[in-house]
């Protein structure tokens, strides 16, 4: 499905969105280093939990109002939160106000108002996108984010360490355009939302309501199965900006590639970019390449290869090395990058769609509530271990996605099945 043909919601998303994530690709690589050298290693790691354990409650309250209030209408209010969060965060890092805890809260309040947006936007997608098409749709997405992890890294790199608090003030200025944009050509997708079915009722019924919505999600045995592998296995990919950057920064010595002198903090923003570059050239052909084979050979696989890739992060510090390993651990991103939503959206019926992408995303806003603890256990276990143990985890998800798909295979053995029941 090419581009021109796509819905003009989708269009003007594509664009809008490649805006804002470039420039928050801009500073948030650096985030971690950031509270690492204002807090402490251990202290960061707890207040990044902290952040996404707001972030976790709020990705559930994402997708049910994505259903009953509207796609358009979540995504807008989001856009605008996301806007304040990152101009107050710019404030408290001005020349006049430093204050790394209210930047924390900031970012906090940017995570919780992303977990609003991204339940909605998906299933934007699965509404006005024919099922065959939605892989290569995605895919695209993907790759648009991955061009921003590109050139953000590439321009945060040189404009970081001195220009903090223009960084933040732009990433907010994007994200007040990208509201404004939103606000003002998009028109609402959502089957109860667009015939002006939104239900009125009291908070409390609100809260019964989406414990009893999510509860029949979590009984359906593929789906749970679905988010906890993921959960595992986020806990090798969220590391790209968490204890990778910390382990470059600390271990590898300056280097001379192609004559730049590289030392361990640069050596990062190498790797990020390496990985954006290869999602941005490769995503859509590897999602094609991938349509070969089953699902659950991507999946599984995909794991087998995340859990690799950090056994051997644990064995080199030299930056080719690295650069090797990255290659790797970017193809076990990429071999299920356009897979996942599509899966989730056959899978969900039309009216939960929000709330199944929620819940599915739980996979990684639990898996980056989970992910600082490996700051944590680098002081106790050392680099070394602390990797071996991610990579035991993304082997025992690949465990769990092949059991998901043995349950997938009983459950359209039965007479009548569908594939979201």
């Amino acid at each position: 499905m090419r581009i021109r043909d796509w819905d003009r919601n989708l269009k003007v998303r594509l664009f809008g969105e490649a805006l804002m994530n470039t420039t928050f690709w801009m500073f948030f690589p650096f985030i971690s280093i950031y509270f690492a050298d204002s807090f402490g290693t251990e202290t960061a790691g707890v207040l990044l939990i902290v952040s996404q354990l707001f972030s976790v409650i709020a990705n559930l309250m994402g997708g049910y109002c994505a259903d009953v209030l509207g796609r358009k209408r979540m995504m807008v209010l989001s856009a605008y939160g996301q806007g304040a969060a990152f101009f107050v965060f710019a404030l408290a890092s001005s020349p006049w106000w430093s204050s790394p805890f209210a930047g924390f809260l900031c970012l906090t309040l940017a995570g919780i108002c992303g977990s609003f947006y991204w339940p909605a936007s998906q299933a934007m997608v699965s509404d006005v996108v024919p099922e065959k098409d939605r892989s290569d749709v995605f895919a695209v997405f993907y790759t648009s984010i991955n061009i921003s992890v590109v050139i953000g890294p590439i321009v945060g790199g040189l404009l970081y360490a001195e220009h903090r608090f223009a960084l933040l003030l732009l990433a907010a200025c994007s994200c007040f355009v990208m509201a404004t944009l939103l606000s003002k050509t998009l028109r609402e997708t959502a089957p109860l939302a667009a015939a002006g079915q939104q239900r009125r009722e009291t908070w409390q019924s609100f809260l019964r309501m989406q414990f009893k919505q999510y509860a029949i999600i979590v009984r359906d045995r593929v789906f749970f199965l679905f988010i906890v592998a993921g959960v595992l296995v986020a806990q090798t990919f969220t590391q790209l900006d968490l204890l990778i950057p910390v382990y470059t920064k600390e271990t590898v010595q300056a280097e001379t590639l192609a004559g730049w002198t590289i030392d361990g903090a640069s050596a990062f923003s190498w790797l990020i970019a390496e990985n954006g570059l290869l999602v941005a050239l490769c995503t859509v052909a590897v999602t094609r390449w991938m349509s070969r084979y089953s699902e659950r050979q991507a999946f599984v696989g995909s794991s087998v290869l995340y859990g690799i890739s950090m056994w051997l992060f644990s064995q080199t510090s030299s930056l080719l090395g690295l650069i090797a390993v990255m290659a790797l651990f970017t193809l076990a991103e990429l071999m299920t990058a356009g897979l996942q939503q599509s899966f989730i959206s056959r899978l969900a019926p039309e009216a939960m769609r929000g709330q199944y992408f929620a819940a599915a995303s739980l996979r990684f806003t639990i898996g980056r509530m989970l992910a600082p603890l490996s700051l944590v256990a680098a002081e106790w276990i050392g680099y070394a271990w602390t990797f071996v143990v991610l990579g035991m985890l993304a082997l025992g998800s690949a465990v769990l996605y092949a059991w998901m798909f043995q349950q997938v295979g009983r459950r359209m053995e039965r007479p009548n099945a569908s594939f979201s029941r």
